[in-house]
């Protein structure tokens, strides 16, 4: 299930000072750093992206550092009813909207990338079925023993792997709160000539949102293909239903395997570049729309 779906916060339970560390006590959203009060808008807390158990504690591996104010808006991310914003302020949520967007288009595209590049760089560094996966400790920390703010050591396809996902999944929910507030502007609330506008880039930002979860989880898919939990990226082991370390169900792959037993790794690959040029084409329809949302409302 989705963190979303698991939506009592009083199950998040996970090591909470192990991923602070990792993300050296800043949030992974906005930047804010801190440790304060929890009533304190930057104090800081753990988040979970992407598939996350049922019951129990939530591996570090799909826990994020965020500040108390991006929790909020990632967990609440529906306006309670219709928005009467004035021009400045649609002005100001297109152009966040658009540009949030734009950074989990090119969080998404590089996580495509290092995903379908698995196959190859775990081969290389020698790793096998029985393999152990890196620790989320381990993606936090460079080669020379210094901190790297939660980076993966370029070396090490795992922790890169899991360290990507872990971001790429954040970016994906950071949208919601922004788009959700652009879905509720009460259409009597701005002029007649803006409504179009306003509803394609709704419509765009929506399909691009879906084109780029489709992407994710097709990249998951190659960790899967390799029996590996999509996760965390543990070995799985030949009949396992779920991750003995952090408890994912297991990713079904059977689509990209031949009747051999073998992955077919070309067109799950020409899949997941197929998606990428759909979104390339969403962002382009995302982008022009904005541009013609903003120039009428530099007419308001």
């Amino acid at each position: 299930m989705t963190s979303r779906e698991r939506d009592r916060e009083s199950e998040w339970r996970g090591d909470r000072a192990a991923v602070l560390e990792r993300d050296d006590r800043t949030c992974r959203r906005c930047g804010a750093d801190g440790d304060g009060d929890a009533d304190d808008p930057s104090s800081l807390r753990c988040y979970p992206v992407g598939d996350v158990p049922l019951e129990g504690a939530v591996h570090e591996s799909a826990l994020v550092t965020v500040c108390s104010s991006c929790f909020t808006a990632l967990r609440n991310p529906v306006p309670a009813e219709p928005i009467r914003p004035n021009g400045e302020e649609l002005f100001d949520l297109a152009r966040e909207t658009t540009q949030r967007q734009g950074v989990t288009v090119s969080a998404v595209a590089s996580f495509a990338s290092l995903a379908t590049s698995l196959p190859g760089e775990l081969a290389a560094a020698g790793a096998d079925a029985d393999g152990g996966a890196a620790t989320d400790d381990e993606s936090a920390t460079d080669p020379d023993g210094g901190d790297d703010d939660g980076a993966a050591s370029a070396s090490d396809p795992v922790s890169e792997y899991v360290t990507a996902r872990r971001e790429v999944l954040l970016a994906i929910d950071s949208v919601p709160s922004r788009l959700e507030r652009l879905s509720a502007v009460e259409q009597g609330a701005i002029r007649g000539d803006l409504v179009d506008p306003l509803e394609e880039l709704v419509d765009a930002a929506t399909r691009l949102q879906t084109e780029l979860g489709e992407i994710v989880a097709r990249s998951e898919t190659v960790a899967a293909s390799l029996d590996r939990c999509h996760g965390c990226l543990e070995p799985l082991d030949e009949n396992a239903e779920r991750c003995s370390v952090c408890d994912l169900e297991r990713r079904d792959a059977t689509e990209w395997t031949r009747d051999d037993g073998t992955v077919a790794f070309e067109p799950l690959f020409t899949a997941i570049n197929e998606t990428l040029q759909d979104a390339a084409g969403t962002t382009e329809a995302l982008t022009e729309s904005a541009a013609t949302l903003a120039e009428g409302l530099r007419g308001t």
